[in-house]
């Protein structure tokens, strides 16, 4: 049962929205900590990449330098697999312990699934992985993959997005499930928090600015292709490198000699462009499924709306 106790807060949005600025300003107020909604950000190692920005945690209070708690971030080896269902574990247990202690619970990221999850408490898949079928359909490109899907269960490619059309972990996991005797489909179990969700979506241009700015900084100053040519000397393969996706895909190429610096950045920049489109295309999908999102027009708007849900019972 819903009830005042277990009241939490998400902020959403695309990639370079200022989700985590946001969050960490709300922790600050309303006595919270941030619970990590990222795919990436799990994984130790991969902190320029997955754009952890750790020194955001870092606030001013009576003259002094406090770090507002966080959840989820670095909590796996990047050599391992790590799952949705992992997740939504460790983050009702997340979230439960801050509930226990009083204060509010904030789960700030952009990846919807992670979200949904757990907000609409999907019940998910406990079959276990099939290391021989999965090195079988590893081997297939995406496009037959998704076509074998589809003819083992129509139902089950129906509700897949364009994201997850083109994502071979997840269409691999899933033709696994059905092969287990599953639907294949994540289904709604028990609502377990009452959320308020807040949606950054700023001006498309101004995105576009933030993350051409965010990837000349990670690539110049902060160092991001030593990032990943020391995930490869400590034993992640190429291959590896590029399920994870954008930065540690095309660095990958280019540390390979496959692509030049120049063909990093022009590349990397359309594609970092067309997840945050995914993403917001993620989140109108949730929207039209029946989801309460409050879209941020002010700071004092939020704070305004943050206060009266924490006080109405």
């Amino acid at each position: 049962m819903l009830n005042a106790k277990n009241k939490i807060i998400a902020i959403i949005g695309p990639t370079a929205s200022g989700k985590t600025k946001l969050g960490v300003y709300l922790a600050s107020k309303f006595n919270g900590e941030i619970v990590s909604a990222d795919s990436r950000q799990v994984f130790r190692g991969m902190d320029v990449g997955t754009g952890k920005d750790l020194k955001e945690y870092l606030i001013e209070k009576g003259g002094k330098k406090v770090k507002v708690p966080y959840h989820l971030i670095d909590i796996a080896s990047p050599k391992t697999e790590f799952n949705l269902a992992k997740y939504q574990k460790m983050a009702y247990r997340a979230i439960d312990d801050i509930l226990r202690r009083g204060k509010l619970p904030i789960l700030v990221g952009g990846t919807g699934l992670y979200l949904q999850a757990v907000i609409d408490g999907y019940s998910l898949s406990r079959s276990r992985p099939d290391e021989n079928l999965r090195k079988r359909l590893e081997a297939m490109y995406v496009g037959k993959l998704f076509v074998y899907l589809r003819k083992l269960n129509p139902v089950a490619t129906a509700g897949l997005n364009e994201s997850d059309r083109k994502n071979k972990r997840r269409l691999v996991r899933k033709i696994e499930m059905i092969k287990g005797g599953e639907d294949g489909a994540s289904i709604r179990g028990e609502v377990k928090y009452d959320a308020l969700i807040l949606g950054i979506k700023p001006e498309k241009e101004k995105v576009e600015k933030r993350i051409y700015k965010r990837l000349i900084e990670r690539l110049e100053k902060e160092d991001m292709i030593e990032e990943v040519k020391k995930l490869h000397k400590s034993g992640i393969s190429w291959k590896r490198m590029d399920g994870f996706g954008l930065e540690y895909r095309f660095i990958a190429l280019y540390l390979q000699k496959k692509i030049n610096y120049e063909e990093i950045v022009e590349q990397l920049f359309i594609a970092i462009r067309q997840f945050a489109k995914r993403q917001l295309t993620w989140f109108r999908r949730w929207e039209k499924q029946g989801k309460r999102i409050y879209w941020m027009q002010s700071k004092k708007e939020v704070v305004a709306l943050v206060k009266e849900f924490i006080r109405n019972k």
